[in-house]
């Protein structure tokens, strides 16, 4: 665990989470501070909604508040992202990617050993695919296809088709703020998307249960 006060004046600290623990490294990061800012470093930790929900309940216990998360882990982002919190994906070369919804459509992608990113939405005819995890910074319209070989994750709606775990993984998952897909599949299972509005701020998670595809709400709770 490592702790840099930056602006202990105004109480302005950026901390970084190491272990599974991070709920305890994060108590003792903030032990003594009262009011201010906290500015979190993930790392590689798969943090979901329910875990970055646990970060601010932690912080807000002190009077301290989350204004941004760094991490390397794409699901991590995707999770900040979804609370409406500040979030930087930490690509190749130490190059942080700040995550908006505000998107710009964007032609080129990132590609790192373990996902491939890319920024922008995906139109109708458009196909993007990979071997490794993808993640989306934007809308996947009707009649774009996404194929990965691992999780697709997507910070926009999911109106098109995604192909997740396309080599018969079928641990691997589809994650959107929106999942209205014309076609879903994860492994060799199909799905259609369902056709309820998700619940309000609320991500939604695509994975395989009992050899069937089930959608569900990415719970911050």
């Amino acid at each position: 665990m490592s702790l840099n006060n930056l602006n202990k004046k105004e109480n302005f600290i950026s901390i970084q989470l190491l272990s599974e623990n991070w709920a305890e490294e994060l108590r003792l990061s903030i032990k003594g501070y009262q009011k201010g800012f906290i500015k979190i470093n993930s790392g590689a930790l798969p943090l979901t909604c329910k875990d970055i929900n646990e970060l601010k309940r932690i912080c807000n216990g002190v009077g301290m508040e989350i204004i941004s998360i760094e991490s390397t882990n794409a699901e991590s982002i995707v999770s900040a992202s979804a609370l409406g919190l500040n979030a930087n994906l930490k690509l190749k070369d130490n190059v942080f990617t700040e995550v908006k919804s505000d998107f710009k459509d964007l032609s080129e992608s990132k590609v790192n050993a373990a996902l491939l990113f890319h920024k922008g939405t995906l139109r109708s005819g458009e196909v993007l695919e990979a071997d490794e995890d993808i993640l989306i910074l934007g809308d996947v319209n009707p009649g774009a296809t996404v194929l990965a070989g691992g999780n697709v994750m997507i910070w926009g709606r999911l109106l098109g088709i995604a192909h997740a775990g396309k080599y018969g993984n079928n641990q691997a998952k589809i994650t959107a703020l929106q999942l209205r897909p014309v076609q879903l599949r994860i492994a060799n299972k199909i799905a259609r998307g369902p056709k309820e509005k998700p619940e309000l701020g609320l991500a939604e998670e695509a994975t395989i249960q009992e050899e069937v595809i089930v959608i569900k709400p990415a719970r911050t709770t």
